[in-house]
């Protein structure tokens, strides 16, 4: 058995290559990121082309690291953004249009339309989802109603529809050449076509978004040996495990037992509880979803909560004001003010995911004097996250019945040390990181792993987890809910700020 096993980590901002030895500790890792393209307000696209470019070279950079060759890899796990929708041409592989992007809120306008029979909730009881701009159902039929020549196509049987594990893993068997057209149950449950309880596409959801079944991917479990990689670099080698990002987390964080949750502190921000075999339903505004399945046993599920805009915000201040250089100097801007002025920041850019899927709130700045400065701004933009984080904690210990005891943080944003107290702080919860903090590609590794033996079972990656640091709260508690109930007040000044068909 080869000592290594390769992770494809496919995000909203870059794309990485890792390789991790049989602890389950990085061995090597390359990433490079690719564009965010906004036509329009609202509108955001990737070039699925330069992901795939961007994947190769990741790929061959961290195989050089170590001057591997195909036969030192086990397997090949593939973690993904999840909603974001790629169509293309089965002849050609030429994307039909831009991967429209989970965050893309152009298809709002098909939601008053499906939601005169049924409500918001037409489809919750069967798919875990509201209707909303999040999920792949609506851009998959936006791309079909709006690029010319594209539903025609597709009913010839010449499109294919992914998320992004679908296309990567069609360009790495080859693509045009017998490439595997195939998702996993997690990817699959984010499209809003698949029932939970079937675990395949759902002919009733089919007819009501307009969309053919020839164009999806066939559905699989999320560890079980799917095919050989045909692309060069890794001939050979199986790809043996797909899970979406956040449920890779999930996996990746050890949270294999019902009641077990992490939060991953990303573009977004999303918040997980294993709820077992059990297909809870939400009350309070969270998602019921596929958390992992191995082949040949019963899916487990999750609850989740999703907040579009965390890491993201503090890219946008950097991009689009200037206020900072490199992301992490947000955290030195904070501490040169001792709190945040009396300042919130909402960042409904794309509308307020859970628990209030409000898709046309927008984001404000609440409480500006003349005494505010940009360290005060810096500190609203970290703690926006914390206290969203709150929102989705407070709702999943209602639908759940179980209480957040420690939170297992992962993620790009758990390096701020200043953002993690602040979270316990405003949590009133302990807040750990792992010790192994690439927990997303780490849960691609650990479902490709034990696909082909490399990993024994669930116990030996529940033995591995292990804690780096801890953050205890420390705020005194009136003034915790004082904050609070600012950032409730800000929030509620975000809602229905755009009129329908705006």
């Amino acid at each position: 058995m080869p000592d290594y096993i390769g992770a494809i980590d496919q995000g909203t901002t870059s794309t990485r290559f890792l390789i991790f030895d049989r602890s389950g500790r990085p061995a090597a890792c390359a990433q490079k990121e690719h564009r965010q393209i906004y036509p329009q307000p609202g509108w955001v696209e990737h070039d699925p082309e330069e992901i795939w470019r961007r994947t190769q070279e990741v790929i061959v950079e961290a195989m050089e690291q170590r001057a591997l060759r195909p036969a030192d890899l086990a397997a090949l796990g593939i973690t993904n953004q999840r909603e974001t929708t790629v169509l293309w041409n089965r002849k050609t592989g030429r994307p039909v249009a831009h991967a429209l992007v989970w965050q893309d809120t152009r298809v709002a306008d098909y939601i008053p339309e499906l939601s005169r029979t049924g409500g918001a909730d037409r489809f919750r009881e069967k798919t875990g989802l509201p209707l909303s701009t999040y999920f792949s159902s609506l851009k998959i039929r936006w791309v079909l109603d709006h690029v010319p020549g594209v539903r025609e196509q597709a009913q010839a049987g010449d499109v294919l529809f992914g998320t992004v594990d679908t296309y990567l893993v069609w360009q790495l068997t080859g693509g045009i050449h017998g490439g595997l057209h195939i998702t996993d149950c997690t990817n699959a449950s984010r499209t809003q076509l698949m029932d939970l309880r079937t675990l395949d596409w759902d002919a009733d959801l089919l007819r009501a978004f307009d969309i053919p079944r020839a164009i999806l991917p066939k559905i699989c479990s999320s560890s079980e040996i799917y095919g050989e990689a045909a692309w060069e670099p890794v001939q050979g080698v199986p790809i043996a495990g797909i899970l979406g990002d956040q449920q890779a987390a999930l996996a990746g964080q050890a949270c294999f037992q019902a009641g077990e949750a992490k939060n991953t502190y990303g573009t977004g921000c999303f918040l997980l509880m294993n709820t077992g075999g059990e297909i809870v339903p939400s009350k309070c505004g969270l998602l019921t979803t596929v958390a992992f399945q191995t082949k040949g046993q019963p899916a487990r599920y999750a609850l989740e909560g999703s907040v579009a805009i965390t890491g993201a915000l503090v890219q946008w201040i950097r991009d689009n004001f200037g206020l900072i250089g490199q992301s992490a100097e947000i955290e030195s801007l904070a501490r040169t003010v001792e709190d945040n002025g009396g300042v919130y920041f909402v960042p409904a850019f794309s509308g307020l995911y859970a628990p209030y899927w409000k898709h046309n709130a927008r984001g404000i700045i609440a409480g500006l004097t003349r005494y505010t400065n940009k360290g005060h701004l810096a500190r609203a933009v970290l703690e926006a996250t914390a206290f969203q984080t709150r929102e989705v904690v407070e709702a999943m210990e209602q639908d759940a019945g179980v209480p957040v005891a420690v939170l297992r943080a992962d993620g790009g944003m758990v390096e701020n040390d200043l953002l993690m107290q602040f979270q316990a702080d405003i949590l009133d919860r302990v807040v750990v990181r792992p010790a192994v903090k690439e927990t997303t590609a780490l849960g691609a590794a650990y479902a490709a792993g034990l696909a082909v033996g490399f990993f024994q079972d669930l116990d030996e990656l529940r033995s591995r987890w292990a804690v780096d640091r801890t953050w205890k709260p420390a705020m005194d508690p009136r003034r915790r809910e004082r904050m609070y109930g600012f950032w409730k007040k800000a929030v509620t000044r975000s809602f229905d700020w755009l009129e329908t068909g705006e």
